[in-house]
């Protein structure tokens, strides 16, 4: 057997047991063996650099493309033609058209969100956009850019663009932080590096934290990410994310109204090629600690907790994060409302971009590769 130890942090979020209060433990990765007990079932690839799934009714996907199409997969994995009606999309470096989702009533609505990095004037920015999938599926109608990340300005990087349908049905938003104004994740003026929280028509819900604060932009729920492709709601309705760190340090913050997670003052990464960021700080007062930690980084992309038993009931409520760098699924073993084990399963599968549980229980991951792939996780 094999193993190695990794070194974490654990914050109680409001919703987290009490007792896991700035907690610091080891988390050991779970030896290969257990690894070969799950397998990856081809469901349908030839995609150029998928970025995420959603699931439709009798089966079906519907999957981005960050070039910049949507399309429809059926349930024996045939590729359908991009959809019409998409806006432009500034499709270059990491920017493209990225996360969808479903409305939380698609079945009587056929609505769904979208986001992509919008050019304009100044540059790009991530951009929230809703839209009505036409019933022979062959184009969107009635597409209505939402919200708009201000401001915009010329770079191809960290847009973060997760999106994530609350239970009272108010719209959760990840925004990046774009690399070259990572200061801007510590204001209140900017979008940049902040999740937002709007409703589905773009309003501003009346208790976001920061409503009627001078100076403060009134969609922003909390601020100091640096760059989350990974958000989701956890089996209590809370919400949790992940965001890159810079050459280690990629985080797992469950953000509150309010509350700032510390990037750039702190992290537990360093510049590229080495040296600290800033005074090399991890912990700061008014700033939160992240629930878990990856030296080095990961890369994560794309989150879920699993709510089924279809692997098995030991596997119900884990967490399940991709690695692009090292091109394996992580399941986190929760335990007490902290992560208390970490286990790689399908070493080698690819870049994995997303994660999600679909309607029958099972697993579903993209790889973000030029013939990249849709599969099902099966045991």
């Amino acid at each position: 057997m094999r193993s190695f130890s990794l070194t974490i942090s654990c914050r109680a979020g409001a919703r987290l047991a009490a007792a896991c209060t700035a907690c610091i433990l080891a988390v050991s990765l779970a030896p290969q063996a257990a690894a070969q007990q799950v397998r990856a079932e081809p469901v349908a690839s030839g995609l150029e650099h998928p970025w995420a799934v959603a699931f439709l009714p009798q089966g079906r996907f519907l999957v981005t493309e960050r070039p910049g199409r949507m399309r429809v997969i059926d349930a024996q994995g045939r590729l359908g033609a991009p959809l019409a009606g998409l806006p432009e999309v500034a499709a270059r470096g990491q920017g493209g058209l990225l996360d969808v989702v479903t409305d939380s009533g698609f079945a009587a609505n056929r609505t769904i969100y979208f986001c992509f990095s919008e050019p304009g004037s100044g540059g790009n920015s991530t951009a929230l956009a809703r839209a009505r999938l036409a019933g022979d599926e062959r184009r969107l109608e009635d597409v209505r850019v939402i919200f708009r990340q201000k401001p915009k300005l010329a770079s191809s990087a960290h847009f973060g663009c997760r999106i994530v349908e609350a239970r009272d049905g108010n719209l959760f938003l990840t925004l990046g932080e774009r690399f070259s104004r990572k200061e801007d994740a510590q204001t209140l003026d900017t979008h940049h590096g902040k999740v937002v929280r709007v409703q589905k028509d773009g309003g501003v819900p009346r208790d976001n934290p920061f409503v009627g604060r001078s100076g403060a932009l009134p969609e922003i729920w909390s601020y100091g990410h640096r760059n989350a492709q990974g958000a989701t709601l956890a089996p209590d309705g809370a919400l949790w994310m992940h965001e890159h760190g810079p050459q280690g340090g990629d985080e797992i913050n469950l953000p509150q109204p309010g509350r700032n997670y510390g990037w750039p003052e702190v992290t537990y990464g360093e510049n590229y090629g080495g040296g600290r960021i800033g005074d090399g700080l991890t912990q700061k007062a008014g700033t939160e600690q992240p629930l878990h930690y990856w030296v080095p980084s990961i890369a994560p992309s794309g989150m879920a907790f699993l709510t089924s038993d279809r692997y098995g009931a030991d596997w119900r409520g884990s967490l399940f994060v991709g690695s692009l760098k090292f091109a394996y699924l992580a399941r986190l073993q929760m335990a007490g409302g902290r992560v208390a084990r970490e286990e790689k399963l399908l070493a080698g599968i690819g870049r994995v971009r997303d994660v999600r549980q679909g309607p029958d229980g099972l697993l579903y991951l993209l790889t973000d590769e030029s013939s990249g792939k849709l599969v099902r996780v099966v045991r």
